[in-house]
């Protein structure tokens, strides 16, 4: 019963977050932007954490044209990776979930590689109707720092995370193997 709640409420503070923003922001302005993207990756990861959803869906299986990453690496994945090393994202984020060998370990962060891409396409999403929303109303060019923002901030990590999942997968067989 509790958990309904959770997620109605999370949900209100969402949509009522979006809307102050709107409303006490200029919306074609980079912090508008950078406020949007956070405050939506805070409640979207309070809402996946609530919901605790099991992801089987073969939505996040490897498709065929994904093979090998090679379509990622051509958009520039290696460079998003480097950039997340260079800023020091990397070191905080293997601080507070590291890597271990364990089988069970990998099977954990290949369930968080979906859970963060789930997490990155509805802030995508959002952020994208919000974006054309900002075009329509003020013009294009002062909707680029939200494009720009909605590039970095969740279409290239949901790259990161189609490209890392056939490898964790890979190592959980490995893993399994032995």
């Amino acid at each position: 019963m509790k958990k309904p709640f959770f997620l109605i409420a999370i949900t209100m503070a969402a949509v009522g977050s979006v809307f102050a923003l709107m409303h006490y922001m200029r919306m074609d302005s980079f912090t508008f932007a950078w406020a949007l993207n956070l405050s939506l990756m805070f409640y979207v990861l309070a809402f996946i954490e609530t919901s605790k959803v099991q992801l089987t869906s073969t939505f996040h299986d490897e498709k065929e044209w994904e093979r090998r990453g090679k379509i990622y690496e051509l958009l520039g994945i290696n460079f998003f990776r480097k950039l997340l090393v260079w800023i020091g994202w990397e070191k905080l984020t293997r601080k507070s979930h590291p890597i271990e060998k364990s089988t069970a370990a990998l099977m954990n962060l290949h369930l968080q590689t979906k859970n963060s891409e789930l997490g990155h396409l509805i802030i995508l999403v959002i952020v994208l109707g919000v974006t054309i929303f900002v075009a329509f109303k003020f013009g294009v060019l002062k909707s680029l720092w939200l494009l720009l923002l909605n590039v970095l901030l969740n279409l290239y990590p949901v790259f990161l995370q189609r490209y890392n999942r056939p490898r964790i997968q890979r190592a959980i067989q490995l893993s399994q193997r032995r």
